[in-house]
């Protein structure tokens, strides 16, 4: 692999990948489908300094963060790598936003689970394996 296309994966990953969720019980369909923006991607990049800001901002006077604070930004930052999504609640499209994305990440551990080792795994943002 040439710096030129490990450069032009990077712009890849920003446009994303479709992630459709599925139930983990039964194996169905949920009706939710996200883009994620790839490990590589400049949109992680930016999430990742974000959280490490948000983590200093929200430092106790003597540097200590409380595993509450810490899992608040590493949840933010997950959100972040969602790009767009198709997800409706009671009938009709939910809009995107970034409080929306915490919510629906927020619905079950499973469902940010899932959006997460989605979005940590390169094999998904492999060069060509564009399913956007």
């Amino acid at each position: 692999m040439t710096l030129d296309e490990i450069q032009a994966n990077t712009v890849d990953q920003d446009r994303g990948r479709r992630l459709e969720i599925f139930d983990p019980f039964e194996g169905r369909p949920t009706g939710m489908t996200l883009w994620i923006a790839g490990p590589d991607s400049m949109t992680q990049r930016r999430a990742r300094i974000e959280m490490s800001d948000e983590l200093s901002e929200r430092a106790n006077p003597d540097g200590t963060i409380s595993a509450e604070q810490r899992e608040a930004a590493r949840l933010n930052c997950l959100a972040k790598v969602v790009l767009r999504w198709e997800v409706q609640h009671e009938g009709t499209d939910l809009t995107f936003s970034h409080s929306n994305v915490l919510r629906v990440l927020r619905a079950a551990a499973w469902l940010e689970a899932t959006v997460d080792a989605f979005a940590g795994d390169r094999a998904n943002f492999k060069p060509g394996a564009a399913n956007v």
